[in-house]
C-alpha cells in the first residue's frame, strides 16, 4: 500500500473513532428509562471471574478439544 492509500485509511478510521465517540453521548446514560431495575452491583471477584477467569478458561476448552480431535485425524492418517 502506498502512502496515499496508508493516509486515506487513517484519516478514514480516525474520522469514524471520532465520529463515534462524539455521537455515543456518556450523560444520556445517566437518565434511567421507564421500568429500569438495575439489580445490584458485581464486586471485584466476581467482575474479574466473569470477564477475564471464564474467557480464559472457555479457550482452553476449546483449544483443548481442538487439539484432541486433531490428534485422532493423525492417528487415523497414520494407519
Amino acid at each position: 500500500m502506498d502512502k496515499k492509500n496508508a493516509l486515506r485509511a487513517g484519516a478514514l478510521a480516525s474520522g469514524t473513532t471520532l465520529m463515534m465517540l462524539l455521537m455515543s453521548s456518556p450523560a444520556l446514560a445517566l437518565t434511567r428509562d421507564d421500568g429500569d431495575d438495575p439489580g445490584p452491583g458485581l464486586s471485584v471477584i466476581e467482575t474479574l471471574g466473569l470477564y477475564v477467569v471464564a474467557p480464559i478458561v472457555l479457550f482452553l476448552v476449546i483449544a483443548g478439544l481442538v487439539m484432541v480431535g486433531d490428534k485422532t485425524r493423525k492417528q487415523e492418517k497414520q494407519v
